[in-house]
């Protein structure tokens, strides 16, 4: 596998194709769900624009997984999600989501250790594998959420500034369509 310190850039062109820039091919969103659960940070990019749209792309992805009848997400928790983009609640709800994906993670973490450390299936062909698919999908499941530094501290501080500007130029377009 390539280099994994950094993600793997992906372009998204005016045609909507993704391009690997690592290989030099088109991807699709079944490809790079591949690459997150192998522990691979993605990062997708509009190649005229350089506006980063991995976050589109994330949701995307669960969104077909669960159109599917894969589903993680439980019916009421999609509910207050919604809920949270149009109240009060939407302050405390990325927290609450990254802290319990860090316990989540910790929990499973703590738990693979003290399987290979008690049980002989630790020994067995192809465990560290099923480990290290774990992980990977623990990191997927909250790499969106919460990045590899913990609540607050992934960047959010960009994306708020990116939407207050964004919330701006619609006010501007919206006043000038009042006159």
């Amino acid at each position: 596998m390539a280099e994994t310190t950094k993600p793997l850039l992906i372009k998204r062109y005016a045609s909507r194709r993704l391009y690997n820039t690592e290989t030099s091919d088109y991807v699709t969103l079944e490809d790079i769900a591949g690459f997150i659960r192998t522990g691979r940070e993605v990062q997708i990019v509009d190649l005229k624009s350089g506006d980063d749209l991995t976050r589109q792309y994330l949701l995307q992805i669960i969104a077909e997984h669960e159109s599917r009848g894969e589903s993680v997400l439980p019916v009421d928790v999609l509910t207050d999600l919604v809920r949270s983009y149009t109240s009060q609640a939407s302050s405390v709800v990325p927290q609450f989501l990254a802290a319990s994906f860090e316990m989540l993670r910790d929990g499973q973490s703590k738990l693979m250790e003290n399987m290979t450390k008690v049980s002989p299936m630790g020994q067995m062909p192809g465990f560290d594998a099923m480990r290290a698919q774990q992980q990977a999908f623990f990191k997927a499941m909250t790499g969106g959420v919460m990045g590899s530094t913990g609540p607050g501290q992934d960047g959010s501080n960009d994306n708020l500034e990116d939407i207050k500007k964004q919330l701006a130029e619609l006010q501007s377009k919206l006043a000038r369509m009042g006159k």
